[in-house]
């Protein structure tokens, strides 16, 4: 980070929020422990990590430890159980559609909840619900129920949870750390959940044939009891301000009115969606690791083309010290997606499984950054009494841009052959996300 941006005052933060209409008044934060000497030699480069100082997020980050590794034991357990049921992977692809359409109506309708409640009451109610319907997961795989109809509405109910969760959860870190640490908590929060993608999915596939399918869904029930007495310890997170008295249809329009009239808000979103759906290519990987990397032997090419991302997640978020202090978030985001573009355009230029996967890494150390810093920005640049709604839309934009790209980059490679449609992808988020930060020069101003 440049020195200059490091002594920066509060007030030219708060003028540079203002100009562009995305000023946020933000609620005091207890004052933690007095702060380290400065990090010296490697340790500057290491995980900034000042927000544990402040217990109440250091309780909340550590139960995220445990439960990223147990969602992901039945994100592996329910495609798993449906195959076997099945053996037909189009009725797992139906069930993914089925708990796609809950999260996202939830996400919204629960980021405007999240803005009239207080937040620890509504994750401690949801928490407690997703743990629920993993113990029904456990009991109908035990009991030998198989039914695809009872998975699908167990689904359902499960991501409806998450969706009302979700907002809650990310809106009320801004309540627990202060401004100049947010994007040390996105890092922080970021890397568990990135190292669950890569954890989770090998210790389901080694703890099958051990202890049994049914045993993944109760694994994941017992994690989340951790979260729950996580929650049960934090502050009251009562609505601040003039927050609206119901969580409604009108109240979610508000939401979406509010991003259209804040341009950093609006372009932080638009930076992922450019990413995401020009440039995530994970439904080529099949037909790359079949065909283009097939010498190096088809599963080997598929699992690495498949771990290449989140690993490379992990490492930026392992070396977040090196990027985490630094003041003008909106150039960062710009950064990190341009970097992202290219290093897909590198993957699908790479004829060798190697030189890709070193590609995709470099994407996942990208994606890192620019999750750190949009996160950071939705939580700075929005007034405490919209954080809920726009971690809402936050929520469906990162779910929903996958999906996209899935439908997308399928259909390009289709016609164009994969490694065109990947390199073209790459090429376009370069164009896009320039072209973007060009004519609107709100979010390359932007800075705490």
């Amino acid at each position: 980070m440049d020195t200059s941006e490091s002594s920066t005052s509060d007030s030219a933060g708060t003028s540079d929020r203002a100009a562009t209409g995305a000023g946020a008044p933000r609620q005091p934060v207890a004052p933690g422990p007095a702060g380290p000497a400065p990090r010296r030699g490697l340790r500057r480069w290491a995980m900034d990590t000042r927000p544990l100082r402040r217990p109440a997020y250091r309780r909340l980050w550590s139960s995220t430890i445990v439960t990223a590794v147990g969602s992901q034991l039945t994100a592996v357990a329910v495609p798993k159980q449906i195959y076997d049921i099945t053996g037909s992977s189009a009725w797992v692809g139906y069930a993914s559609l089925a708990g796609l359409v809950p999260m996202v109506v939830f996400a919204l309708w629960g980021g405007a909840i999240a803005d009239v409640v207080d937040r620890r009451k509504l994750l401690l109610v949801t928490n407690s619900g997703i743990a629920v319907t993993s113990v029904l997961f456990w009991l109908q795989a035990a009991g030998g129920v198989e039914s695809v109809a009872v998975l699908m509405v167990l689904l359902a109910l499960q991501q409806a949870f998450f969706g009302l969760n979700s907002p809650a959860r990310n809106a009320s870190i801004a309540r627990l750390v202060p401004a100049e640490e947010l994007a040390a908590a996105n890092a922080l929060g970021s890397t568990v959940m990135q190292t669950g993608l890569v954890a989770g999915p090998l210790l389901a596939g080694a703890l099958i044939p051990v202890v049994g399918l049914p045993e993944l869904y109760l694994i994941d029930a017992l994690a989340l009891c951790v979260t729950v007495w996580a929650v049960l310890r934090l502050p009251a997170l009562p609505p601040a301000g003039a927050a609206a008295r119901r969580a409604g249809v009108r109240q979610i329009a508000e939401g979406f009115r509010y991003i259209s009239g804040h341009k950093v808000l609006l372009l932080s979103f638009l930076a992922d969606i450019v990413a995401m759906v020009f440039g995530m290519p994970r439904a080529l990987f099949p037909q790359l690791a079949a065909e283009t990397y097939a010498p190096w032997g088809e599963g080997l090419a598929l699992g690495l083309l498949f771990a290449a991302i989140p690993i490379g997640a992990v490492l930026g978020g392992l070396f977040s010290g090196t990027f985490s202090r630094a003041r003008r978030h909106g150039l960062m985001v710009i950064g990190a997606v341009v970097a992202w573009g290219a290093a897909i355009t590198g993957f699908g230029l790479s004829g060798n499984l190697w030189l890709a996967v070193v590609f995709l890494a470099a994407a996942g150390v990208a994606d890192m950054v620019s999750m750190v810093f949009r996160g950071a920005i939705l939580l700075s640049a929005a007034t405490d009494e919209m954080r809920g709604r726009m971690q809402g839309v936050f929520t469906v934009v990162v779910a929903g841009g996958p999906r996209l790209a899935d439908v997308l980059h399928g259909t390009a490679g289709s016609a164009f052959g994969p490694r065109a449609a990947v390199a073209g992808g790459g090429l376009l988020v370069v164009t896009v996300m320039l072209a973007l930060a060009a004519a609107v020069p709100a979010l390359r101003r932007y800075r705490i």
